[in-house]
């Protein structure tokens, strides 16, 4: 799963979500529906480049509301 915003480390999504109260949408592209509520695992940058990061996040009402590790 990944957030709309291609952050480039789970530490620049902590500092948004610290700063704005939210680090934006998710998305789940090709693989079932995306939930709106509740605890999912993000990973990052998005492709074509390797991943290098992953983070727990609380999702509520669609966005990204908390980090959780």
């Amino acid at each position: 799963m990944y957030s709309t915003q291609n952050y480039k480390s789970a530490a620049e999504l902590k500092r948004e979500v610290e700063k704005n109260g939210d680090g934006g949408t998710i998305y789940q592209p090709g693989l079932g529906e995306t939930p709106e509520n509740g605890i999912v695992t993000l990973e990052g940058p998005h492709f074509p480049k390797a991943h290098t990061w992953y983070a727990r996040v609380q999702v509520t009402n669609g966005l990204i509301t908390k980090i959780l590790k």
